[in-house]
């Protein structure tokens, strides 16, 4: 692969990334949490281990949300009119986001509160 195109694969993502922060409000506040998190773990100094535990949750909600996106706007692309195969493909992408949701709230709650709970 030559450079030029390396480059612009990467122009390529960073654009796909920036339209889903400026156009989806949960990727925003995906995004959001995440900076929070990060925050918290740095002030609360976390082992590496659990940093990595913490990464991969963060950034599978991320990568969720991305591919969520993808998909809905590819159906959309598609059709306008309702069709039920649609609708199970953008419930099945909204529910992937909210498994990974749930995972990483679980390790953020493993993580934290313990912590957190110390403090006080």
């Amino acid at each position: 692969m030559k450079a030029e195109n390396l480059v612009k694969s990467f122009q390529y993502a960073f654009r796909g990334f920036m339209y889903t922060l400026r156009t989806q409000r949960n990727f925003r506040i995906h995004c959001s949490a995440a900076v929070i998190a990060l925050a918290a773990a740095a002030a609360l100094q976390i082992s590496w281990l659990e940093a990595a535990l913490l990464f991969s949750a963060v950034f599978a909600v991320l990568v969720c949300e991305l591919m969520n996106t993808a998909i809905e706007k590819t159906i959309d692309m598609v059709t306008e009119d309702f069709h039920p195969l649609a609708m199970v493909a953008k419930n099945c992408a909204a529910a992937a986001v909210l498994l990974a949701s749930i995972y990483a709230m679980a390790v953020g709650a493993v993580l934290f509160v313990p912590r957190l709970l110390a403090l006080l």
